[in-house]
């Protein structure tokens, strides 16, 4: 007759093997999330708060719903109200008055860029070991090919460098404004500029995909989409017919070539296996324009002005490498643009922030676990080259407190402070809706607005005049910005940017 195993042996072996299970899958467990993801950063270009679906909106993005539903919808994020400062945030991670692009967008024919001495944020992802790479608009600034993305961190480049291009010949006023890498592109015509992003980012991740190296994958892909001019290939529109205002039909239409773009991308990387090890950021670069079929309701205001239309931005993060108690929410928690750039390189690139000067902090903590957000304050801008000088005009208090006729903008907490001029401050329902937009009356000379804007998030009600002690508290902090600031960039043209002496394209000059 055989001998058994005694019981205690048996579990002695038994709690062995799983002891070393459990210390194996502990281990594989801790390997997977010292891995460094894939990133994939998409940028839509003047994209309204209300135009998509989750917002209530009549234009259909569901693969956009899809994504947010799986993540994390973020419902307290913030962008610049126009394209140049924005992106040179996403890039530097610093406020524009640490940049001196306080002022309107780099135009074509200006000599500057963001500045060479600021470590972008490509740069820090590549010195993190990731493979870099960039398909669609730049706006950063050319005049010297020191300034272009391909000498800025990106490993590859694809797309334009100036903005309002057009959408199927890749003109601006006429010359080309494509390349590839640091050549024109000029095999491109007809090609609608949205689905050719989509196929070159396709090709990148097919090539990353069959690629032996280990090195995680950058994307960072800002969208020519919605901005103008209006034009998208005509099927696209034929679902919006019902809309009667020509511009917001057109602007459905591109909405929805958008929202297909980021379902075939985000199907491209779940085939080849690269999803699973990937986060995606969306997020616009400002509000949309409302002259351009954009609609920002019930927000005030749009497009270039500091009212939360032209400020609060869509944005979202979705990953399977998200924790289950965080897919399928919503944060409140304030986040800036000006974020991402620590967030990704030291939240979860694992990276380091050595000799950045940022203005951002890293939220990650924020938006994968639940965390109080480390931003209590925001500087949403202070362009000292737009001045109100109204009849009226006095002296504000005295020699330390903010000039009130210098437009800016604060947010601290729950509060919210304006000066200067901020732009139109309507609110525009959208086309066709019955609601009937709304014109303020200020009072002539106003150049002071407060609002809680946790409480009154679409700024109906000023306290300005019932808080002066918020208004002064917030005045004051405008002024230590102010004291901190660059002097503005914002030379003239120069002549030498005619696309006439660099065979008809748009190209650098010095």
């Amino acid at each position: 007759m055989a001998m058994t195993q005694p019981r205690t042996a048996y579990v002695a072996t038994f709690l062995g093997t799983f002891g070393l299970l459990l210390v194996g899958c502990v281990f594989h467990l801790v390997q997977c999330q010292q891995q460094q993801p894939n990133i994939v950063f998409i940028l839509a270009d003047d994209y309204g708060f209300h135009d998509i679906g989750y917002h209530g909106s009549e234009i259909k993005t569901p693969n956009m719903d899809r994504l947010a539903a799986r993540g994390v919808k973020l419902e307290n994020y913030y962008v610049q109200p126009i394209c140049t400062p924005t992106r040179s945030q996403l890039m530097s991670g610093r406020y524009q008055i640490h940049t001196g692009l306080q002022h309107l967008i780099i135009r074509p024919e200006m000599p500057s860029c963001l500045p060479l001495d600021d470590i972008t944020l490509a740069q820090k992802m590549k010195e993190a070991g990731y493979a870099t790479h960039m398909i669609g608009k730049w706006h950063l600034g050319f005049y010297k090919k020191a300034c272009w993305p391909t000498r800025r961190g990106f490993d590859t480049y694809f797309g334009y460098l100036t903005g309002s291009e057009e959408y199927f010949t890749h003109l601006r006023e006429k010359a080309l404004d494509f390349r590839e890498q640091e050549e024109p592109a000029r095999n491109y015509s007809g090609l609608y500029s949205t689905q050719l992003f989509t196929q070159k980012a396709q090709g990148i991740l097919e090539q990353h995909s069959n690629q032996s190296s280990d090195k995680p994958l950058f994307l960072y892909l800002p969208f020519q989409a919605v901005h103008e001019p209006l034009e998208v290939p005509p099927h696209y529109t034929q679902p919006y017919a019902h809309i009667k205002d020509k511009n917001r039909r057109q602007y459905a239409g591109m909405v929805a070539c958008l929202d297909e773009a980021v379902g075939n991308i985000t199907r491209t990387m779940d085939q080849l296996g690269l999803w699973k090890n990937t986060v995606l950021i969306f997020s616009t670069d400002n509000g949309g324009q409302v002259y351009s079929g954009g609609n920002n309701w019930p927000l005030r205001g749009w497009k270039g002005s500091l009212w939360e239309g032209g400020v609060h931005g869509v944005g979202f993060v979705s990953s399977p490498l998200l924790p289950a108690k965080v897919q399928g929410t919503i944060t409140k928690e304030l986040i800036h643009v000006s974020d991402w750039y620590p967030t990704l390189v030291a939240g979860l690139a694992g990276g380091s922030l050595n000799g950045s000067k940022l203005d951002g902090f890293n939220v990650w903590d924020t938006i994968s676990n639940g965390y109080p957000s480390p931003r209590h304050e925001l500087l949403h801008n202070i362009d000292p080259l737009t001045i109100v000088k109204p009849a009226n005009a006095t002296k504000v208090m005295g020699s330390k407190v903010f000039n009130e006729t210098i437009r800016a903008a604060i947010r601290s907490g729950d509060w919210k402070l304006i000066t200067g001029d901020p732009g139109n401050g309507s609110w525009i329902p959208p086309p066709g809706s019955g609601i009937q937009a709304h014109i303020p009356a200020d009072p002539p000379g106003k150049m002071v607005w407060l609002f809680n804007i946790t409480a009154d998030p679409n700024e109906h009600q000023d306290l300005s005049s019932q808080r002066p002690d918020i208004v002064e508290r917030l005045m004051q902090r405008l002024q230590c910005y102010y004291e901190g600031s660059l002097p503005v960039f914002y030379p003239g043209s120069d002549p030498r940017a005619d696309p006439k002496y660099h065979n008809n394209t748009w190209s650098n000059w010095e």
